[in-house]
């Protein structure tokens, strides 16, 4: 790092970052899959859990310590790998003016965050179940590990609907939440604990294999990243309504809760609640049960309130960096 790079030059990088990092996704989307750092991850991820299913345990009732053990150790070498690299390109990027410094954060922040890619599939979903009940189902297939073989057309926008709620935090809130927290290791450090947690975060058997103890360490993990992220959230989905929004809150806590994940229903009891409809899970929960079946209209309302919500995100985020840069 140059000598004269301060608070207030490190303030002014993160800034800027964030505002490239949002505008790059915004206008060009997501990098090259060859080229992509959470694609990285996913593969050395998917050779990791390969070794580990090797000697996991296959009945879900049995406690496997060995399997938990090898899929820890696996996914801190991995993490520590991710973290060296962002660590040696956070800190080349800060030998340049500040300026500089963010927008070159900015870019390498950039697949840390999917916010185009998101409301682009989510708005596909809408566009297949326009064409058949079957097109929509298979359209959501890309987006879910639920069987969507048995659900109604409401229950595909239902599913689309808790999606964009649920990786509004994902994707977007918490990757910057932890970049403005640690730079761009701690964006890094969200998005593998967050793609461990997909790829092995399952309670049980899910695609022939037994997660129930391989996978525990990734899905706490992800779980204690995501904690105040997934709440943060909700408020900014609240506040995106303004008022009535506002006025919704003491039914949050309430609805939130009705998940099995302490964290997805925090953005997604949000989103029903601004909506005005009822999100369901088939046998596992309803959130908001007295709201409305959702509509095609309700996919668009809720597309802006995502966009209305990372607005807000920037804007706090940009006032407290602001606030760092003169001293406050």
């Amino acid at each position: 790092m140059t000598t004269d790079f301060t608070p207030q030059h490190w303030a002014g990088a993160v800034g800027v970052a964030v505002l490239v990092a949002l505008w790059v996704d915004r206008r060009w989307g997501e990098p090259p899959v060859r080229l992509h750092p959470v694609v990285w991850m996913g593969n050395f991820l998917g050779r990791a859990g390969d070794r580990v299913q090797q000697r996991a345990a296959q009945d879900p009732e049995v406690p496997d310590y060995q399997a938990f053990g090898l899929a820890a150790l696996m996914w801190c070498a991995g993490v520590a790998l991710f973290l060296i690299a962002a660590l040696l390109l956070q800190g080349a990027a800060l030998e340049l003016p500040w300026w500089a410094a963010g927008g070159v954060m900015g870019l390498l922040l950039k697949p840390m965050l999917a916010m185009a890619m998101l409301q682009s599939e989510v708005r596909a979903v809408e566009a297949a179940l326009a064409v058949s009940l079957d097109a929509g189902r298979e359209r959501l297939r890309w987006l879910v590990s639920r069987d969507v073989t048995q659900l109604t057309a409401v229950q595909v926008r239902e599913s689309a609907i808790e999606t964009l709620a649920e990786n509004l935090n994902d994707s977007v809130v918490a990757p910057i939440f932890w970049f403005l927290l640690l730079g761009l290791p701690g964006a890094v450090l969200y998005r593998f604990a967050n793609t461990a947690d997909a790829m092995w975060g399952y309670p049980g058997i899910y695609k022939g294999r037994n997660w129930a103890w391989a996978g525990k360490w990734a899905a706490r993990a992800d779980d204690l990243l995501s904690w105040v992220p997934a709440r943060i959230t909700a408020v900014l989905l609240l506040l995106a309504a303004g008022r009535r929004g506002w006025a919704l809150r003491s039914q949050l806590r309430a609805e939130a809760r009705k998940t099995p994940s302490p964290n997805s229903g925090w953005p997604m009891a949000a989103m029903a609640l601004v909506l005005g409809v009822g999100l369901r899970k088939p046998a596992v929960y309803v959130l908001n049960p007295h709201g409305r079946e959702a509509q095609a209209a309700d996919t668009e309302a809720a597309q802006l309130y995502a966009s209305k919500a990372v607005l807000a995100l920037v804007k706090c985020a940009l006032l407290a960096l602001l606030l760092i840069a003169i001293g406050v």
